[in-house]
């Protein structure tokens, strides 16, 4: 660290201390699945009495209206939990955002609910590392970033709704994106310890056709069959798929007994597309080929959903955030690169919205989104310090970026 200034060498003194793994271990053994909403509401007031250490306004906002497709057809709000909100000099003429979320993949009924050691270095557990442990090492890096006097504003959005594509937090996120003047998002670095550079696209998409039943042996021409108009879909759909372009469908809703003619189908699919252009003209391609199955097929087809997550491409104000980032880093004598990779992630949105972001400043681990997730809990110290330096960095260069 022989590159670090005497004032950089004492902010970041303290944060050994800070309670980082302590903080981590409480709330990995709250289930925060993103629909156990009172799992959410414990956690969202534990982070709101831990954030409001930070010399800002903390509160609690109410998550957007979201809606889902049933495999009935119908059209039904799902709930969500609050999302953390904390403005830190909110009138300074120089501000940035940095996000995380509180939900996790595991549901309330899920079999991995509590963390254990796998040795010293290894704690195991449900969101150890997405990204619990990456909140945690935030705060401590605001918080010693405090202790530098700084001029710079931020705002830090936890959310609720991360793992199933923040629908009810998109708005907000642009929101709080806008005029900023570069963003950090708190998702785990990738398995080999690099960070994320581009990142695709991806939208899910239920398709809700509607055909005509019949008596499958009686008049079976009188009907109009939404499997086989689904089924057509979903060829054509996987047909699109090239270089940059992937489409899955994922499932078809809807059928009945075998002597009926299924009136109602629901195809379900998922678009991930590399570049903005590609993303538009798959999504014209997508309504022309509804247009001409329902024509074939003498159905109405309904088309729910959309690009959630736009393509995170990389400008000329990232590669500037990364060389600050990346400098830091190595002061710090923590190395690091970066590299494309096909995860999504709120990086995306606000990525869309024309700030710089670097979106893997989180708790190096592995194993995410699967019962054998862990957490380096050695590097969380790091890491915060990381987050530190990095803000006084931006505070001190603004024009860099």
């Amino acid at each position: 660290m022989t590159l670090l200034s005497d004032a950089e060498r004492a902010m970041i003194g303290g944060i050994a201390n800070q309670p980082i793994l302590e903080r981590t271990l409480t709330w990995a053994n709250i289930n925060s699945g993103t629909g156990n909403l009172s799992g959410l509401a414990r956690m969202a007031d534990l982070l709101g009495q831990a954030f409001s250490a930070l010399p800002g306004e903390v509160r609690l906002i109410d998550p957007d209206p979201v809606e889902q497709v049933g495999a009935d057809g119908t059209v039904r709000e799902v709930r969500h939990g609050q999302h953390l909100l904390v403005r830190v000099r909110p009138d300074a003429p120089s501000r940035v955002v940095l996000t995380g979320h509180m939900d996790t993949v595991y549901g309330v009924d899920d079999a991995f609910q509590q963390c254990d050691w796998t040795d010293e270095r290894i704690l195991h557990g449900p969101g150890t590392a997405d990204m619990k442990g990456g909140i945690s090492l935030m705060l401590a890096g605001l918080q010693a970033f405090e202790s530098g006097a700084p001029e710079l504003g931020y705002d830090v959005l936890i959310n609720s709704d991360e793992e199933t594509g923040s629908a009810s937090s998109a708005r907000l996120i642009a929101e709080l994106a806008k005029g900023k003047l570069a963003a950090l998002t708190y998702e785990p670095p990738l398995p080999n310890g690099n960070m994320a550079r581009a990142r695709p696209g991806s939208g899910n998409f239920s398709a809700v056709i509607r055909g005509r039943s019949a008596h499958a042996g009686r008049n079976p021409e009188d009907g109009r069959n939404a499997v086989l108009a689904a089924s057509d879909l979903a060829l054509r759909l996987a047909a699109m798929v090239e270089p940059g372009l992937s489409l899955n469908p994922a499932k078809i809703d809807g059928g009945g007994p075998n002597n009926l003619v299924p009136a109602l189908a629901i195809l379900r699919f998922n678009m991930r597309p590399q570049e903005v252009e590609m993303m538009e003209r798959a999504l014209a391609q997508i309504e022309a080929l509804i247009a001409e199955v329902a024509r074939v097929h003498d159905v109405s087809i309904h088309l729910h959903g959309g690009m959630g997550r736009p393509p995170k491409t990389i400008t000329t104000a990232t590669e500037r955030l990364y060389a600050l980032v990346r400098q830091a880093s190595l002061d710090l004598g923590q190395p690091m690169e970066w590299q494309d990779t096909g995860g999504v992630c709120d990086g995306n949105n606000i990525a869309a919205c024309g700030v710089p972001v670097l979106d893997t400043m989180g708790a190096p681990g592995g194993a995410i989104h699967s019962p054998d997730e862990f957490l380096l809990v050695d590097m969380l110290a790091p890491r915060a310090a990381q987050t530190a330096l990095v803000m006084h960095r931006l505070d001190r260069h603004k024009e860099q970026l």
